[in-house]
């Protein structure tokens, strides 16, 4: 007779009863490597994601002329400068004018030196003129147009004198501005006369304006908005508006250009420290069932 081995009734229970306890084990383990490639995935993408929102919105903002900053409130249908206010969380837009860095900066291919010099010759400027040696106005008219993208020029620009105070409709947040005496002086260029600044409103001179002999010029302002605001998923889309100018009338939602920083950001708060802007970005995933999202927060000086 030939005898075969088998498995007796207590190997094969055995058997049973640790492959039902991998089985367990071994299908929690997959799912929670799973949810931990995910939420790891989640986490990298939202990290990644306000950080860069962050960087946008703050390298805009170091070349603000710090005074013009305001923040708006479209609840309530208010604007207030940011400077000396407590924070508004329901305030959704953050508006500044900003200096012509570019400009500023200048060609390196054209004698290292810049478009404007941002400095008044107070000696030699009058009523009707003003005289900023080493700006070369033609150079400034060429690369506003085409920073605007055609759409403005020297003759739509501004100056802030350094040092001044804000005055009533400053900056224009109200309406254009028709008199010189207001922070903005609305420019123009002289033709044949590249380092002459010529005033662009009101009576056309700068009869009664307190000159100072550093100055910054601007063609656009700034807003940053957080628009389209979902309750479902309590998020929405933080947008840049650029390319409009306050002191002619015009207003960013009607006459800047818009561009999408980040989409399902669920928070954008700001806030002045002394000179210092604060501001801090929430992005959240709509991935998960449950509310997750990551903020990241930066002072500009």
């Amino acid at each position: 007779m030939i005898k075969r081995k088998a498995f007796t009734m207590i190997e094969l229970i055995f058997v049973i009863v640790i492959m039902a306890i991998l089985a367990k084990f071994g299908v929690e383990f997959l799912a929670q490597a799973y949810n931990n490639f995910i939420f790891s995935k989640i986490n990298h993408d939202l990290q990644s994601n306000s950080e860069s929102a962050v960087e946008f919105v703050s390298k805009r903002l170091q070349h603000r002329i710090k005074d013009s900053v305001i923040v708006r409130n479209t609840i309530l249908n208010t604007k207030v400068p940011l400077q000396g206010s407590a924070p508004d969380q329901n305030a959704t837009i953050l508006e500044w004018i900003s200096a012509d860095e570019d400009g500023f900066r200048g060609n390196s291919n054209v004698n290292m030196l810049p478009n404007w010099s941002g400095i008044i010759d107070l000696d030699d400027c009058n009523q009707s003129l003003l005289v900023s040696k080493g700006t070369n106005t033609s150079r400034v008219n060429s690369l506003i147009n085409t920073l605007s993208y055609g759409n403005a020029g020297i003759n739509d620009s501004a100056i802030y004198f350094i040092g001044s105070s804000p005055s009533t409709n400053a900056w224009g947040y109200d309406g254009n501005i028709t008199d010189q005496n207001s922070t903005m002086h609305p420019i123009a260029s002289v033709t044949g006369q590249p380092t002459h600044l010529a005033p662009n409103t009101g009576t056309n001179n700068f009869s009664g304006v307190l000159l100072y002999e550093y100055y910054k010029l601007s063609w656009t302002a700034y807003a940053v908005e957080l628009a389209d605001y979902n309750t479902t998923t309590n998020s929405g889309t933080l947008t840049l508006w650029y390319n409009y100018r306050p002191w002619k009338g015009e207003v960013y939602n009607t006459h800047g250009r818009s561009s999408v920083i980040m989409r399902n950001v669920s928070s954008f708060q700001f806030r002045a420290v002394g000179s210092l802007t604060k501001i801090q970005i929430c992005v959240k995933s709509l991935l998960t069932s449950e509310e997750y999202s990551i903020c990241k927060e930066k002072t500009i000086f």
